[in-house]
């Protein structure tokens, strides 16, 4: 059975609820955005075996479907909202139900075709092995709670004092699961929105976007000034006294960096604002490895600026940046 055949799903992702639509066939039903309703979820998918599982970044109410189908080894894209909403316009749909988004994220499914990222074996072991913890946690953490609504005997103090001491302990535990399996989430291949959005900008290729995705997790953050600092591209002053020693770039994050400098080496040729800049510096006299090193600085403002507006790149975006 070829991609072509085997169908295109879309997921619309709510906190309660999962509205699932698959293409051409256009079967529609809703699970519940919880332990049972997921695993229900993957069972039915494995079965009808799609090309491709899209689903929209949600703010997180998205990491445990997205967990719970990655790891099951099904082909599931975290695409950009804005891209979807850019091609719902195109399309013509403008009216908006969970329903109708599913549907929209199946026909984009179908039609765009987006890239899919598989997980490496390691990384999907790995996945799995969290969902087992947190789906454990979970399942003490309601038997805990349960327990302590049973202790109705009037010397019961102890036996409370310890289901509230294990509750507040498996909550806190369970908070460190959930997120370290997001960021394991957000840092894999399946996680599209960010990956697509830095890789808009002319100039960004996957190893730059994956170095920033693993190493600068702050992009988006910060203030222009805050972010450079960081990274290690901004000027720092070398002066002492009458002395003014040249400005350097010194410290920060090495691996940023080392891949911002390829980036913007690329930049410089290819992406129209970046290589205006350079031409500019380099026509007011400036050495091509001071021009190159400004570049970087404003490569990295401009993405910083895309992420916190999450915008792709722009003319506009990069203007303002």
């Amino acid at each position: 059975m070829t991609s072509a055949t085997r169908g295109s799903v879309g997921i619309d992702v709510s906190k309660d609820t999962l509205d699932v639509q698959v293409r051409p066939s256009d079967a529609q039903w809703r699970e519940a955005n919880d332990e049972a309703g997921i695993r229900s979820l993957v069972v039915r998918l494995q079965a009808a075996a799609p090309a491709q599982i899209v689903i929209e970044a949600t703010g997180g109410y998205e990491l445990a479907v997205v967990s719970a189908l990655a790891a099951a080894g099904l082909p599931v894209i975290v695409v950009n909202p804005r891209a979807v909403r850019d091609f719902a316009r195109a399309t013509g749909q403008l009216a908006k139900t969970d329903q109708l988004d599913a549907g929209i994220l199946a026909r984009f499914a179908e039609q765009v075709r987006p890239e899919i990222r598989p997980l490496a074996d390691a990384e999907q072991q790995e996945l799995d092995a969290l969902l087992t913890r947190r789906r454990q946690l979970i399942e003490m953490l309601t038997a805990e709670k349960n327990r302590l609504q049973q202790v109705f005997v009037a010397r019961g103090t102890r036996v409370k004092k310890s289901l509230t001491a294990h509750i507040a302990y498996l909550t806190r535990e369970l908070g460190r699961a959930e997120t370290d399996l997001g960021d394991l989430v957000r840092q894999s291949p399946i996680w599209r929105e960010r990956d697509d959005l830095l890789q808009s900008a002319p100039g960004v290729g996957p190893v730059l976007s994956f170095t920033i995705l693993a190493a600068l997790p702050e992009l988006g953050r910060l203030d222009r000034k805050a972010i450079a600092a960081l990274v290690g591209v901004a000027p720092l002053n070398r002066d002492s006294g009458m002395f003014r020693g040249k400005r350097m770039i010194h410290g920060g994050r090495a691996p940023v960096r080392t891949a911002l400098y390829m980036g913007a080496l690329v930049a410089t040729r290819h992406n129209p604002v970046i290589r205006a800049f350079y031409q500019r510096l380099l026509a007011a006299g400036k050495p091509k490895k001071v021009a190159l090193t400004a570049c970087m600085r404003k490569l990295l403002i401009i993405l910083n600026a895309m992420v916190r507006q999450q915008s792709p790149w722009s003319a506009a975006v990069a203007g303002i940046a």
